[in-house]
């Protein structure tokens, strides 16, 4: 193999970071805003930790642990849509994709109908410190999640109309990449907010 045909090569299958390089930049950014959100959650805690244990108990945990479990199912649903275009498997990618973003919106579903118990029951954003914290998490991570929908939405459709193959599918590596950091959020947020005390 010469020079040129080194650069032209694609990708071997598990290079990494995976997908479009880019994307890195700002998962990481990302991160590093929760990560603050996450740091001064616990800082601000240590502050008044009766007030944040009694406010904890009012979430419903059932809830977040449906949504654990839906945002973990879904990010394995993308791991097999990436797997099934490597494999030039392009209508089972779009199905996993499907899967993937309705489990996702199924994740809204719950998160919508556990706000309006909050907002039924007269609590907001100025309640207390804790929910200061709790609706602007979970909100800020809420956004995260549709635009996450839309990105393998765009994903799907370019995948449903063969613009990816097992040679090119840096697009639904880039998906899947910002999706898992999405899950990723979640599996710390829930049990910082939820669960630990």
């Amino acid at each position: 193999m010469n020079k040129v045909d080194t650069i032209s090569a694609p990708h071997p299958k598990g290079y990494y970071p995976p997908g479009d390089f880019a994307i890195w930049f700002f998962i990481y950014a990302e991160l590093l805003a929760f990560g603050v959100f996450f740091v001064t959650y616990a800082f601000a805690r240590t502050y008044n930790v009766e007030m944040f244990n009694a406010s904890q108990l009012e979430l419903n945990r059932t809830a977040g642990a449906i949504n654990t479990v839906l945002l973990i199912t879904s990010s394995y649903f993308v791991i097999r849509a990436v797997a099934a275009i490597r494999e030039d498997q392009q209508n089972l990618c779009v199905k996993w994709l499907f899967a993937a973003i309705f489990l996702g919106g199924m994740f809204l579903v719950v998160k919508i109908i556990e706000f309006k118990a909050k907002f039924a029951a007269g609590i907001s954003l100025s309640t207390n410190t804790f929910y200061t914290f709790y609706f602007s998490m979970t909100v800020f991570h809420f956004m995260h999640v549709i635009l996450g929908m839309i990105i393998l939405g765009a994903v799907m459709l370019k995948a449903r109309r063969g613009g990816y193959s097992s040679q090119e599918h840096t697009g639904v590596e880039t998906g899947a990449s910002y999706w898992h950091m999405v899950d990723l959020v979640w599996i710390i947020l829930f049990p910082l907010v939820y669960v630990i005390r």
